[in-house]
């Protein structure tokens, strides 16, 4: 008999050899219907695979991120299963699960190309095929044996992967005639799948390489319910209605422009007033919280970042080198702030009365994207992070975490975030190699964090091994009004370029010390925060945050000298307007400046200008009557008061 530990810390015996599906049975059948893979050990695994010996187990569902993973994983072998039956010698790259569905990276036979129109026809023969309800059956190969197989089959990608395995370490999925070199885990069979959507196709160069083939990538999404699959394609028209680009454009944004350079986005007028409100928004919060600020140079020495370890760890990656007349002399476009900033740390001699010291910056940097990942503002290769780094004494880490904990929270509540979540990324619990600094001090910081949490009343999913190399971080995603999720605060603490750096204070003992370095950023990116922000809101941003909060619509051309003077006016009471002096009747203007998302419009016509007043329309509520000039705009910054007065 053996052990099984559940969740809640239950404890139950079985016989050796059970396996997750008769667990799930013994429990209840409605639950062995639903379940789709188990956690054994913490390692997700098939229903149908035995345990040995005492384990702790999770018993995944539709709704859990293991289940999904295992379900589309499953899907992503049946597209494959079906493009081989489709176009026999189809040679197969990789097919993983990913955040939404799958994809699998393919090389058709010559004279085929895989498009849109191939899409139904893909379809189809996935849906014939579940109709068989094929089995995954998981087999331990040798490599030699895999090497025959899947050379005997034609599939030279698949011997590239399996060149790089371990000798027995080497497994491989069969269901029906299609037979993959995969790790798992797996559905059990493909019954399951009930709906099953292709949705793009495109180009990716094998392994991410520009100098290797260029393959063909096809994506999927699979459903256990067909009203799953309809609700995720009401959700995706939703979500093209709200996309940033589209948004951004109509509002007059950003912009990009191939002379300039992929991936580089322009800031124009209006969006340049958000995103300069947003850094207000963030310094006076940073003042109150003891930051100072800092600016550092857009481009540093190549030793620079050879000191701190980034240029060893991302290499050509990340730094994109400088040339200039002086032989010998390299520098690098900035990748990253910390490493400046632990250089205007180490300028004079530090005490332990000059700590914690907080230095904060909306850095720009540039790192490289390929051209075929770059996407609107959220991938981009020049972008500004609302950086700081906070130099303490060890005894001083819980305190300034809770501190960031305090702000991030101030800007989500100021932005509607209202779903998310933590996660603590503390070592792995066995392997402590990859792990640098003294285990007294990772237990401080780790402690801290899972305290700080506590405090804050602010429940925190704990995942071991995911720590950074140098110490462990508190993340914070968040899911906007579309249910996806964006990683949008880090607080991270590190030991490894206080050492690097050398860094030092003088403590209360006049002896020398490390300080430790904690790294955070709640926007993280500017680019890609006010990009979700814009798919988050619809472009519908909080008035205090909107770069227009009126619009003014004359009835007609002699109406625009009064319609400027009441611009002026609002402007004057800090209220931000413009005038629609276009002629175009007024029901296309408001229809126009309504989809512009403005959040107040006011007509002007003879009897405002006669009176000296202004007809206001409100967004998404219509007419709210005439009110005189000022009254209308001690109302907007009264709103805006309300709105900010805890910020």
């Amino acid at each position: 008999m053996i052990k099984i530990t559940f969740p809640d810390g239950s404890v139950r015996e079985y016989e050796s050899g059970v396996t997750g599906l008769q667990i799930a049975e013994s429990i209840s059948q409605r639950l062995a219907q639903d379940v789709l893979a188990c956690g054994v050990n913490g390692e997700t695994q098939e229903l149908n695979r035995p345990i040995n010996e005492d384990a702790s187990i999770q018993l995944y569902k539709w709704d859990d991120a293991e289940g999904k993973h295992a379900f589309w994983h499953t899907s992503a072998h049946l597209m494959a299963e079906a493009m081989q039956e489709l176009w026999p010698g189809t040679q197969f790259g990789i097919g993983p699960a990913i955040e939404n569905g799958f994809y699998y990276d393919v090389m058709p036979p010559q004279g085929i190309s895989i498009s849109e129109s191939d899409f139904p026809k893909i379809e189809k023969k996935m849906q014939e095929l579940v109709t068989r309800k094929e089995a995954l059956v998981r087999q331990s190969i040798s490599k030699d044996d895999a090497l025959k197989f899947f050379g005997d089959h034609g599939q030279t990608y698949k011997n590239e992967l399996i060149a790089e395995l371990e000798d027995g370490h080497i497994t491989t999925y069969t269901q029906g005639a299609y037979t993959d070199l995969c790790r798992g885990p797996h559905l059990m069979n493909t019954a399951p799948i009930k709906a099953v959507k292709v949705m793009a196709v495109s180009s990716a160069y094998w392994r991410g390489d520009e100098k290797r083939p260029q393959m063909t990538r096809v994506y999927g999404i699979s459903f256990p319910k067909k009203k799953l699959l309809d609700e995720y394609l009401q959700l995706l028209e939703e979500a093209k209605r709200r996309d940033h680009r589209k948004i951004g454009k109509e509002m007059e944004l950003f912009m990009f422009s191939e002379l300039v350079g992929k991936g580089l986005p322009m800031w124009l007028p209006k969006g340049t007033a958000l995103r300069l409100r947003l850094e207000d928004f963030l310094k006076k919060i940073q003042k109150r919280y003891g930051y100072q600020q800092v600016m550092t140079p857009h481009i540093g020495s190549k030793n620079l970042y050879v000191t701190s370890g980034h240029y060893a760890k991302y290499g050509k990656d990340s730094f994109q080198p400088i040339h200039t007349p002086e032989e010998g002399e390299e520098y690098m476009l900035k990748p990253m702030n910390c490493p400046d900033h632990c250089a205007i740390y180490a300028w004079k001699p530090r005490s332990y009365k000059d700590l914690p010291l907080r230095l904060a910056e909306f850095g720009t940097v540039y790192r490289y994207e390929q051209s075929g990942e770059l996407h609107g503002l959220t991938r981009v290769r020049g972008f500004t992070q609302d950086d700081a780094h906070i130099f303490c004494r060890p005894d001083q880490v819980k305190d300034e975490f809770l501190r960031v904990m305090d702000i991030i929270m101030i800007i989500f509540k100021a932005l509607d975030f209202k779903n998310f979540e933590a996660q603590i990324s503390l070592r792995d619990k066995v392997n402590r190699e990859k792990y640098i600094g003294s285990e007294e001090n990772w237990e401080k910081a780790e402690t801290a964090i899972i305290e700080a949490c506590e405090e804050k009343g602010l429940p925190a999913r704990i995942e071991y091994g995911e720590a950074a190399f140098y110490g462990p971080k508190l993340d914070f995603m968040v899911k906007d009004a579309l249910g996806r999720r964006w990683q949008l605060g880090t607080i991270q603490v590190d030991y490894n370029l206080p050492e690097r750096f050398k860094l030092e204070y003088t403590g209360a003992d006049n002896q020398k010390h490390r300080p430790v370095m904690i790294h955070r950023a709640p926007f993280g990116s500017m680019e890609r925060f006010v990009a979700v922000l814009i798919e988050h809101t619809a472009g519908r941003f909080p008035l205090w945050l909107t770069p227009d909060q009126v619009a003014i619509l004359p009835i007609s051309d002699k109406f625009n000298d009064y319609a400027q003077q009441v611009r002026k006016q609002l402007e004057e009471q800090d209220v931000r307007a413009y005038v629609d002096d276009r002629s175009e009747k007024i029901g296309r203007k408001i229809r126009d400046n309504e989809l512009k998302h403005v959040p107040y419009l006011i007509i002007v016509g003879e009897k405002e200008q006669a009176e000296s007043t202004v007809s206001v329309r409100k967004q998404g509520e219509g007419d709210q009557g005439s009110m005189k000039i000022n009254d209308f705009a001690k109302k907007i910054c009264e709103e805006v008061a309300e709105m900010t007065k805890n910020y």
